[in-house]
């Protein structure tokens, strides 16, 4: 019989839990399996235009920026129509109505579509508002339901063929900047970051949508939690307006606190090896931390601090090197993830108008999709090069989302249409 001390224990799970995140062929949440941003070893087209590489192009019931989230054959996203279509026109906000859908993988074709109940009226639209509109959130499905988030209008949960199981309330507060968080899972567990509609971290149960806990304090967070495996415990850790705070996912219990981003926070954490990234603020700024520590470890755990961040596009860690892109300077950072140093700091060319999508990396390339003026692909390295700059000429929409990667195809979304990228 093997035996391993609780040590070696301890490595071996984080590693098998690792390996059981990447090495799946779905992207069932914001940014992947494990909210890294990473897919797992795939080749996948470096260029593409209207008509290279696209194997289907579908135009969406309403408009959104929620990222598409893959599972088997299905793609799942929300869309929203009826008001806010047109910033000079945007209509009667009473009318405002938003959409659930799953469309097939291989063809792009909807195969179920669903109404949500709504509580009305919303924020108007307007100002960053309009950046957005109302279907902000991705969606998240553990292969039996998937989970939709829309602000005051709540929680919901449905069967993957289109059954509405259940809606929850989790706030009626709203923001001028409107909700964006998604839903995270965990066990028998969905949790939200509900910081713009109640002020709290949310669990509900997945079975009812019943609550399991409750924690206030979310000051100014538009960030969804990420869950990070330190030694043998899991953790959940969000950046919040002067913090990261770590809590235990199934109980909601605090296990620690560091001085963070002192400002709202967008982006969202990302774990590494048992360290935490995260970066944010109007005035730029990242940081590093080890997690499993207790209290506050501003002093005893924090790794290292620049200033350098995005405002709204969260980083993403290959190979001992955080990358990201400014959200409107249009910069590619790469720094060191062992002291922060920066390795470089590149302005794109063509110069893009502004980055809301967080990156990807696969294939040995990082894939920045910006709002208008197309996807600039990096090479994963720590030496600045750009493989190429793709956009579709034909298509003047806004893309928000972040991009899926299943079975070496990209999923694009804009505000109007959905793409499968990949190799005829």
């Amino acid at each position: 019989m093997l035996c391993m001390s609780k040590s070696d224990l301890s490595k071996f799970c984080a590693l098998s839990l690792a390996f059981v995140m990447l090495s799946g062929a779905d992207w069932p949440r914001f940014r992947g399996p494990n909210g890294s941003g990473v897919a797992e070893s795939q080749k996948v087209p470096e260029k593409w235009d209207d008509g290279q590489n696209v194997v289907w192009k579908k135009e969406l019931p309403g408009f959104g920026t929620s990222s598409p989230v893959v599972w088997k054959d299905s793609i799942f996203l929300s869309c929203y129509s009826g008001y806010g279509l047109d910033q000079k026109k945007p209509g009667n906000p009473d009318e405002l109505k938003r959409h659930v859908l799953c469309l097939d993988r291989k063809t792009g074709e909807v195969a179920w579509q669903q109404e949500v109940t709504q509580q009305l009226p919303d924020r108007p639209y307007e100002g960053f508002q309009a950046l957005h509109g109302f279907a902000s959130s991705t969606p998240t499905t553990d292969g039996q339901q998937v989970f939709f988030f829309f602000g005051k209008s709540g929680v919901c949960a449905y069967s993957l063929d289109g059954k509405l199981n259940w809606q929850v309330d989790v706030g009626n507060s709203t923001h001028n900047w409107g909700s964006a968080t998604s839903p995270v899972l965990y066990k028998d567990l969905v949790i939200i970051n509900a910081s713009v509609e109640s002020g709290s971290l949310v669990a509900l149960k997945k079975s009812d949508g019943s609550p399991a806990w409750k924690v206030p304090g979310m000051r100014s967070s538009w960030n969804t939690p990420v869950l990070v495996q330190a030694g043998d415990r899991d953790e959940l850790v969000i950046s919040i307006k002067g913090n990261l705070l770590a809590f235990h996912p199934e109980t909601g219990d605090e296990l620690w606190t560091c001085k963070g981003i002192d400002d709202y926070v967008c982006p969202s954490v990302v774990a590494h090896e048992g360290v935490v990234y995260a970066i944010g603020g109007r005035s730029n700024t990242a940081v590093a931390v080890k997690a499993g520590g207790s209290g506050d470890v501003s002093k005893s755990h924090l790794l290292w601090s620049i200033d350098r961040g995005s405002n709204v596009s969260s980083p993403v860690v290959h190979n001992g090197h955080l990358y990201w892109v400014s959200e409107g300077r249009g910069v590619a950072y790469c720094a060191n993830t062992t002291d922060g140093k920066m390795v470089y700091e590149q302005r794109l060319d063509p110069r893009p108008d502004r980055f809301y999508a967080s990156p990807v990396v696969v294939d040995g390339k990082i894939f920045y999709m910006s709002r208008t003026t197309g996807c600039y692909v990096l090479a994963a390295e720590p030496q600045y090069k750009l493989l190429s700059h793709n956009k579709f000429s034909s298509d003047t929409s806004v893309f928000n989302a972040s991009p899926a990667i299943v079975n070496g195809q990209i999923f694009l979304r804009s505000d109007k249409f959905l793409y499968c990228i990949g190799a005829k």
